[in-house]
């Protein structure tokens, strides 16, 4: 992603994938957005953002904590994993220097409302027990995961 963003850049593209993250048969959200704005502020302050991703369905293990998350890569290479719901914002901090561990997985899921399996692509950034996943189901996904992947890479292993 070209650019640096800031807090109310970050907070717009998350106002968007709120408003993309009902499903047809699902209540819409019902979000504070002014809160969400300032709760953004806060969490991010003058940090600029190089990266984020958006996973339009959240992964496993985070089911009871809100609808949508995203993963956000600072210029400063911190990483925070942002969840929103209705009435829950939740957000994990975690330098790139302190993960343990970077995974990507190239796999197929059995989508079992469609009956068959499907591509999907996953970054895991681990840190003493606990994962921050970032889901790629489209090519589009696909391409914001591996240049996260590759910027987090860099930073955590830097070629000598």
């Amino acid at each position: 992603m070209a650019g640096l963003m800031s807090a109310d850049e970050i907070y717009q593209r998350a106002e968007d994938a709120a408003a993309a993250a009902t499903s047809p048969d699902e209540k819409a959200l019902q979000i504070d957005y002014q809160a969400l704005k300032e709760k953004f502020r806060a969490a991010l302050g003058d940090r600029k953002v190089a990266l984020f991703h958006i996973n339009k369905f959240l992964p496993e293990g985070y089911e009871d904590q809100g609808r949508f998350n995203l993963v956000l890569l600072t210029a400063g290479n911190v990483v925070f994993d942002i969840v929103i719901g209705d009435s829950y914002f939740r957000y994990d901090v975690v330098s790139v220097g302190q993960l343990d561990k970077v995974q990507v997985i190239d796999a197929m899921w059995d989508n079992k409302e469609k009956r068959k399996e499907e591509p999907f692509l996953s970054l895991r950034l681990m840190h003493g027990e606990e994962a921050h996943l970032l889901l790629a189901l489209d090519d589009a996904e696909r391409a914001s995961l591996l240049a996260f992947a590759k910027a987090v890479s860099a930073a955590r292993n830097p070629e000598k």
